[in-house]
Order: structure tokens, then sequence, then C-alpha cells
């Protein structure tokens, strides 16, 4: 035979019986404040990480093109002098005793 269930029977049924639910309705007001600060601080940190990451991807794409400019300034330069054996810090070419470009391997 079958039976089917009525939502709020068993409800019914303790309450018929004479038991009560003595289970609590709801959490204490402390327990809420940390609860809602706990989730705040997650939602926070989920904003910052977002933040973060958009400020990343914004970097990426500057990078890209900072190497990209490099690349073209390396191609000027070698097609002017002959060389990219360049020191960085005074910009001094160095060639080899002929006077052709120095090409190190």
């Amino acid at each position: 035979m079958a039976t089917t269930k009525v939502k709020g029977t068993s409800k019914r049924i303790k309450e018929l019986k004479g038991i009560e639910d003595i289970r609590p309705e709801k959490i204490t007001d402390e327990e809420l404040a940390q609860l809602r600060d706990l989730v705040k601080n997650i939602n926070l940190a989920h904003h910052e990480i977002g933040v973060i990451e958009a400020k990343k991807h914004s970097m990426m794409h500057v990078l890209v093109q900072k190497q990209n400019d490099l690349l073209a300034m390396q191609d000027k330069i070698e097609k002017e002098y002959g060389t990219l054996d360049v020191d960085i810090n005074d910009g001094t070419i160095k060639y080899e005793e002929d006077g052709k470009a120095d090409k190190k391997d």
C-alpha cells in the first residue's frame, strides 16, 4: 500500500502527541554577527582579487607592447649600426677589430 507525505505532517503528529520540537529556530545574534562578518570579509577578498587580476591583465598588455617596442628598436639599431652588441649602461657599441660588428654566437 502506498503512502503519501503531507508537508508538516510530522510536526502535527508531534503536536498531537505532546512532543515539543525544542530545536532552536535561529542562531544567536552574536553568531549572526560573526557569520555576517566572515561572509563580508570573504566577499571583500574576492573583490580585491578581482581588482588585482584586472590590473594584472592590463599590465600584461603593457608588457607585450613594450616587448614589441624593444624588438622594433633592436631591428632599427641592427640596421643602422650592424650589431645589437650595445652596452645598455652607456650606449657603447662593441665592434670587432676589423671595424665590423662583433657577431658573437
